[in-house]
């Protein structure tokens, strides 16, 4: 899904360069390639840039004018990050990397997008999977930025964000994507046992919101945007009224989703979804 609406652009930025390394996706199909073409936003103020993010400083080639970046573009699927290590490190390790130094080098300001996962139970999580490791090292290369080069960013920990034109296809798909999918087609809603593990699912909108608050603000602070609410995994498949099928535990699964910031010198200001996940169900049902 799109992290900047037609509207909202219309109504605070001017012009917008976004580097996309889907269409360099291999297997096509396989991996859902039309799933990210759907949320390319068709806007003459946008500019997609085919490319990967470790190659920043070449195609980005005016970064004077350049204001902001807003990093959002890592590999981010827990059980995948098992399966294409290679590809997470490149992500977000290499392409973070070379993101951190443009913004450092050409003097622009960084909206970074975190994850509960990287902070979750009293920080022990950020060792589950290649994912939660990496993402929780650009946080401590991002205080050590601030430390030593005085390096100025926003930091917004995401909590399953689900919503319009969200990726059901593939194997960066979403939780909520794939079970609309499945409804679609009137086919069983795969759930990971033990089903018990609980998120927190905020929608796109809310995280939108939050990203333009902490934009706008310019304080360099750490935010994070959920709901308050948390459903298991099973409880969510249930509110699809669907047959329901368990897969085989997976590595680096997590049973909670919780940010603790006990790691952190940074205060980290709480905002909260309004947009409820039950409601979004049942307006998807409905209208299908």
């Amino acid at each position: 899904m799109s992290l900047v609406s037609t509207e909202w652009l219309q109504k605070n930025l001017n012009n917008v360069k976004i580097i996309d390394s889907s269409w360099h996706l291999p297997n096509t199909k396989r991996n859902g390639y039309k799933e990210y073409l759907k949320n390319h936003i068709k806007n003459s103020r946008v500019r997609y840039i085919k490319g990967n993010t470790k190659n920043i400083s070449n195609l980005i080639t005016k970064p004077n004018e350049i204001k902001t970046v807003f990093h959002f573009g890592e590999f981010a699927r827990i059980y995948q990050s098992f399966l294409q290590m290679d590809k997470c490190i490149e992500s977000n390790s290499i392409g973070t990397n070379a993101v951190f130094n443009f913004c450092l080098k050409n003097r622009i300001k960084l909206i970074y997008s975190a994850t509960s996962a990287s902070l979750g139970n009293k920080g022990n999580d950020k060792n589950l999977s290649p994912y939660a490791f990496t993402k929780a090292k650009n946080l401590e290369l991002l205080e050590n930025l601030k430390k030593w080069y005085k390096f100025k960013y926003e930091v917004i920990y995401f909590y399953n964000v689900y919503g319009p034109n969200q990726i059901s296809k593939g194997n960066m798909a979403t939780v909520i994507g794939i079970f609309e999918d499945c409804y679609k087609k009137n086919k069983a809603l795969p759930v990971v046992k033990p089903g018990s593990q609980s998120r927190r699912f905020t929608h796109i909108d809310d995280t939108v919101n939050v990203c333009y608050i902490a934009w706008k603000k310019n304080l360099c602070r750490h935010y994070s945007i959920s709901h308050k609410q948390s459903f298991s995994i099973l409880e969510v498949a249930k509110m699809f009224k669907q047959r329901i099928r368990f897969l085989s535990k997976r590595p680096g699964e997590r049973y909670a989703s919780a940010l603790t910031t006990m790691n952190l010198s940074n205060k980290v200001y709480k905002h909260f979804g309004k947009i409820k996940l039950r409601d979004y169900i049942k307006s998807f049902i409905n209208n299908n």
